[in-house]
């Protein structure tokens, strides 16, 4: 046993922490708040570094096991295959530390948990589903495999990302996702929570974004609510650069060593800043101190969350008492992870629509292997395997043309990627421009007097006109260098900064132009020939007539009207047009791509659709018309044979969407708009009729649902019930089927979902066979956010249970009588009507204050705030208001808020508040007047005269009263 209790494994946790954190000094402890911690080599601390990227699989550190993305992930709706693909993930990351301690650190920074509110959200392909409930129990299975079941130790310390309201890539940084108290409680907080409170996840990242005003790294939730849901020590850690943001592109304070000091009082523990360079942080973190901004305890907190973590992770242990610090490269790509990639893809792969191709026929899925003689695997996506920003490098790769061809050997397969191809020529001359025929290329030249192959270019055309152009000289991509000269040396678009990606823009005259999208410049010919993205306008920039080579659709099609079955593998490249700081601007496929499926089906009627994607697609057409239709998100190394198997019947489709698809973006709102309850967003309150709904998927068989049966019909708030239905596999075949739980509240003081799930089962079924399904339903997961007392509540009501195949193939239904609480109306003389509580809005927003709750904020002239059922008894004399004109000009009138009853256009007028222009973000102002025709219960409105005007609460009173007592000094 050592001397030192901090190095003694046998000592509580909290001890060996507190034993370590005062025996560092204050500069070390200081040096323990980056990324990169040094090592303190007197007390035989090891350095440390937090950010390994483990999303879905090890990534950034050479090959490693890479499993489908995330989206398809939670696409399998199996807790249990997610659980042992965390594990096998966490044993790589483990393996590859053991051999590289300083470049594979053990803080991984997985799974995502933000709910996947927007399909055009550029990261889609990071989240598990759009509803929060899902999200957090696939979310939880997979932490707990990367976390491992050990005690005292960790496999690795699995972070959740981002923390909070993040689903926009656009203006990421400066933009602030407006989160009313219900979405925040029942939508974004849910699916934090459950990895935290099931010991899954051990740390959280800290988002771009700014949240109701308030940059999301100075959120009070982090230490309000996050670290209340685990009683071991939960820490959080800075995305990279965000901590700069505070006073940089936020200007929320007015410098650095402000805006850090902020952010470490608000809970930030590691600052992930400068890549390895500490020495900024530790600059402005010592500054503060300096200055007051900080006290050696908030250090002190900090850092003890941190050390908690790597002494559970066996930092100071010795490795024999670690079970998995032995771990060793054997198990990187391992057979054994092989096999839970193929699976992974095979329980991932969606059966969106499966029609017979004439009358009275049979379904086009799963394929007949001995009826197949020749078969067409077309499309750009058919022979290629495409990884994202947080991918592993591929060991190997089975592309679907692979995949088939060995499912099918001996049956022809042939294959066109379905791409055109064109030569450029030079405005309108006779030169053309000419590739390198090196393999590892060379600049482009504007020299070829003719169009011959080394002027030949195949345009990949991925979505919103742009296009990746790859050189038929070499089979390299096109991209700008750091001196903007083009070069045909690339494998394909990717990388941080997208150099590969153009758009063919009209320059005059039938001619194009070539816009370079990473460096915003057009293609110009120097004086040598050489190309170069130079110019900054269309006007300046060298055009190009397009000349047409050959047409991938047509022949393409041509392959598939000799084929006995088609099958068109499309999609979208995952570092293009939606990604990480690119949002979609919408959901259709590329036009291209359209138009190749179009061109095959008219060839061939027997078309399978492929849609491999990392997000929804609007392919309304194809479901009016193409037979067969599956969707995949990019499988990782074994997705050709993931998907073979189940076109091939080898195994029953076993994926379900998480995610709503709908027939437009025109059904959406506004991509910035967070407010899921107000706007009718995700399956939840979407009134609309999508394209597949959430839980779709189909199977190859078929099942029938009898005997829903409740265990009792009515429960307490604090009680549960089971749900017992029973499926029988009704095909001929052995099935696959995801039982779905969904209730709907049918009366409530507020608007409800129109359906939410609850609980769901995966199972697996031979003919005839039949299983009974019992999942539990407790009471307390029925409860809303009430605004009214700020707290969540089980009301008193009924609620429909329905069981089924999807969100909207509900095919039994029964109700349960929940006995909960009834919900007065308000009671305005109890205490502040805090303006965020409001029970509707039009023209508002939440912002910021400096106590730290969110106020609200007139985004336009005549916005307004609805407060129903207010009991104003015999009726209050005055009304006391915080408020404040932020924007406005102090020499201006200011603005005014009028209360009004039952409407807030031509209700009879209570009261009119004056706003007067206050000035700085945290100056406010307390106002009042006298009120009038106030009595019984009534819907309170506040009409707002112009935009800018805030008010943070009211207060009520028989006669001329002050403020809440505990906002009388600015906080709240």
């Amino acid at each position: 046993m050592s001397d030192s209790p901090f190095r003694d494994p046998e000592q509580p946790l909290r001890a060996r922490v507190t034993d370590l954190l005062d025996r560092l000094t204050l500069d070390e402890k200081i040096g323990l708040l980056h990324q990169h911690q040094p090592p303190v080599p007197r007390l035989g601390l090891p350095g440390f570094r937090t950010g390994t990227e483990a999303l879905h699989g090890v990534a950034w550190l050479g090959p490693a096991t890479v499993f489908p993305q995330a989206i398809g992930l939670g696409s399998t709706w199996d807790p249990d295959l997610l659980r042992k693909i965390g594990e096998a993930v966490g044993d790589e990351v483990r393996a590859l530390h053991h051999k590289d301690p300083g470049g594979a650190g053990l803080n991984v920074w997985a799974p995502v948990v933000n709910p996947l509110r927007d399909p055009r959200w550029g990261r889609n392909e990071e989240g598990y589903a759009e509803d929060p409930w899902l999200t957090g129990e696939l979310a939880t299975a997979y932490a707990l495999g990367l976390r491992g079941d050990h005690p005292r130790y960790l496999r690795t310390a699995p972070t959740l990302k981002h923390f909070l309201g993040y689903n926009n890539e656009t203006d990421r940084a400066t933009t602030s996702s407006n989160l009313p108290p219900r979405v925040l409680h029942e939508y974004e907080l849910p699916a934090f929570r459950a990895p935290i409170a099931a010991g899954a996840a051990v740390g959280v990242m800290a988002s771009y974004n700014l949240v109701n005003g308030r940059p999301a790294h100075l959120s009070p939730l982090i230490n309000d609510e996050l670290r209340r849901w685990s009683a071991d020590d939960v820490l959080v850690v800075g995305d990279a650069g965000a901590a700069t943001n505070i006073a940089g592109t936020q200007g929320y304070h007015p410098d650095h060593v402000t805006g850090y000091a902020a952010a470490l009082r608000a809970g930030i523990d590691s600052f992930t800043e400068d890549d390895a360079d500490s020495a900024p942080t530790i600059g402005r973190i010592s500054a503060a101190l300096a200055q007051g901004l900080l006290t050696e305890a908030d250090i002190d907190d900090a850092v003890r969350r941190i050390l908690a973590v790597r002494i559970r992770l066996g930092d100071l242990d010795p490795v024999e008492a670690n079970p998995y610090a032995a771990t060793g490269t054997a198990v990187v790509n391992c057979p054994a992870h092989q096999e839970f990639a193929r699976a992974a893809v095979r329980e991932s792969v969606v059966l969106l629509r499966n029609e017979p191709t004439q009358a009275g026929g049979t379904p086009l899925l799963p394929l007949d292997p001995a009826g197949i003689r020749r078969i067409a695997v077309v499309g750009p996506l058919a022979d290629t395997a495409h990884t994202d920003w947080y991918s592993g490098t591929l060991p190997y790769a089975v592309t679907p043309r692979a995949g088939l061809a060995t499912r099918l050997a001996g049956t022809t397969v042939t294959h066109h990627e379905g791409v055109d191809r064109v030569a450029l020529r030079v405005g309108a001359g006779t030169t053309y421009l000419r590739a390198s025929d090196a393999p590892a290329g060379g600049p482009l030249l504007a020299t070829a007097p003719e169009a011959v192959p080394d002027s030949w270019f195949d345009v990949f055309s991925w979505g919103d006109g742009v296009v990746a152009l790859r050189s038929v000289a070499n089979g390299r991509y096109l991209a700008a260098g750091d001196d903007g000269v083009l070069i045909n040396d690339r494998t394909g678009p990717g990388g941080w900064v997208v150099n590969e990606t153009f758009r063919l823009v009209r320059a005059g005259s039938g001619r194009q132009a070539l816009h370079h999208l990473a460096r915003d410049r057009y293609v110009v010919i120097d004086p040598d020939g050489s190309l170069r993205a130079a110019a900054t306008s269309v006007d300046a920039a060298t055009s190009f007539t397009v000349e047409p080579v050959s047409d991938g659709a047509r022949e393409a099609a041509a392959l598939a009207r000799d084929a006995d079955v088609a099958v068109v593998v499309l999609g979208n490249h995952p570092m293009v047009c939606g990604r990480e700081t690119q949002d979609r601007t919408d959901l259709t496929l590329p036009e291209a791509q359209d138009k190749l499926l179009r061109a095959v089906y008219a060839a061939n009627p027997r078309t399978v659709l492929v849609l491999t994607s990392s997000y929804p697609y609007a392919v309304d057409w194809a479901d009016r018309h193409v037979p067969a239709i599956v969707w995949s998100s990019h499988g990782g190394q074994e997705h050709g044979t993931g998907l073979a198997e189940v076109l091939c019947g080898d195994a029953d489709p076993g994926g379900r969407l998480t995610q709503t698809w709908y027939r437009s973006a025109a059904d959406l709102p506004d991509l910035l708009d967070y407010d899921i309850i107000a706007s009718d967003a995700t399956y939840l309150y979407y009134r609309g009729d999508p394209l597949y709904p959430f839980g779709h998927g189909l199977s190859f068989s078929t099942f029938e649902y009898r005997d829903l049966v409740l265990s009792a019909d009515e429960v307490a708030a604090d009680g549960e019930v089971e749900v017992s239905v029973t499926v029988r596999n009704t095909g001929a075949r052995h099935g696959t089927e995801v039982v779905q739980l969904y209730t709907r509240q049918r009366h409530s003081r507020a608007k409800q979902p129109l359906r939410q799930l609850r609980g769901f089962g995966k199972i697996r079924l031979a003919p005839a066979a039949e299983t009974t399904l019992r999942l539990r339903l407790a009471a307390a997961d029925l409860a809303t956010w009430d605004v009214t007392q700020n707290r969540l509540v089980v009301e008193d009501a009924r609620h429909t249970v329905a069981v089924g195949r999807s969100s909207a193939d509900l095919l039994a239904t029964t109700t349960l009588v929940v006995r909960g609480e009834q919900i007065g109306p308000r009671d305005p003389m109890a205490g502040p009507l805090w303006a965020a509580d409001n029970d509707d809005y039009a023209g508002m927003v939440p912002t910021d204050h400096a106590g730290g709750r969110a106020t609200v904020v007139a985004a336009e002239d005549g916005g307004w705030l609805a407060f129903a059922g207010v009991d104003f008894g015999c009726g209050p004399t005055a009304v006391t208001a915080r408020v404040a004109h932020h924007a406005a000009d102090p020499q201006s009138g200011g603005s005014t808020v009028t209360l009004r009853l039952d409407d807030p256009l031509i209700g009879p007028v209570a009261g009119t508040l004056p706003v007067p222009a206050t000035g700085g973000r945290d100056n406010w102002a307390e106002v009042r007047t006298e009120l009038h025709g106030l009595s019984g219960i009534r819907d309170l409105y506040l009409l707002f005269s112009t935009a800018g005007a805030t008010v943070s609460y009211l207060s009520f009173a028989g006669a001329v009263g002050s403020g809440p007592g505990e906002d009388k000094d600015g906080g709240a």
